[in-house]
């Protein structure tokens, strides 16, 4: 997951959560948590509990995020974010305690009679981990236009300046889809499907190298002896499952989006 895509994701989380973001720049955010965000992210759970206890002022806490630490000017006091830090990951979950399916409309200040159509998006965030003794993961945000298939890679990053929210306006109306959800996403699995398969993946065989190096050297130890003991057998095992290449694809969220034109 690159910098500008860890930026966006945190950038809209907090937006549609209705904390306030008090300082941006293209790789820092300082947001204003709610109490309810506090309580979600922060592992603050003593200092609610005791201040609910004595009735006390809630202070929920302000967030100074680096998304690309590269970009740094000086010294800043902050939290650096990338794929697999626990501040990233604590949003995650929240984002899916939350609900991971929204239903949207952008926001059309009509002037005219004339009346305005809206156009159905399917977008999907999907989380792809490449993982064995080491761990990698990659964002995709992909959207299908549910009237004639087209797909589009940084679906989030296109729509992130648009003004949504969870009623049509007034003078719009939406076309109803003629590719259903259910079938998009499976177009989309394929998408996603054919990403990985385009990537790089020398780290199997790097993966394959260190497992055999590291069950020459168990070997090495029990060379001479003749019946392996248990304690080799769990050994061997452990190294085994230690080095086993997996890939795994999540849903991250995903949505119906009533759009103008993209």
């Amino acid at each position: 997951m690159y910098p500008h895509q860890i930026h966006t994701y945190v950038r809209q989380f907090f937006k549609e959560n209705n904390c306030p973001i008090l300082y941006e720049n293209d790789h820092l955010l300082q947001v204003q948590l709610t109490i309810d965000m506090d309580k979600r992210i922060m592992n603050r759970l003593f200092y609610w509990k005791y201040l609910e206890s004595i009735n006390g002022e809630p202070n929920p806490a302000k967030l100074t995020l680096i998304t690309n630490k590269n970009r740094l000017v000086g010294a800043v006091d902050g939290e650096v974010l990338h794929f697999g830090s626990p501040r990233l990951n604590q949003i995650f979950q929240a984002t899916k305690e939350q609900g991971s399916f929204v239903q949207m409309y952008e926001t059309v200040n009509a002037q005219s009679e004339v009346k305005t159509i809206l156009t159905p998006w399917l977008g999907v965030n999907y989380k792809i981990t490449y993982s064995c003794d080491c761990t990698k993961e990659k964002l995709y945000s992909l959207g299908i236009n549910l009237m004639n298939g087209q797909v589009i890679d940084g679906f989030q990053e296109t729509i992130q300046q648009r003004e949504l929210g969870t009623s049509i306006s007034p003078n719009t109306f939406h076309l109803p889809y003629t590719i259903k959800p259910t079938r998009a996403i499976e177009r989309l699995d394929l998408v996603v499907d054919n990403l990985i398969q385009q990537d790089d993946h020398t780290w199997v065989e790097e993966a394959k190298k260190r497992l055999r190096r590291d069950l020459n050297v168990l070997d090495y130890f029990y060379n001479e002896v003749d019946e392996k003991p248990e304690c080799y057998e769990r050994e061997k095992k452990a190294i085994e499952e230690q080095y086993e290449t997996i890939i795994k694809i999540d849903i991250v969220n995903g949505g119906l989006f009533y759009l103008l034109p993209i």
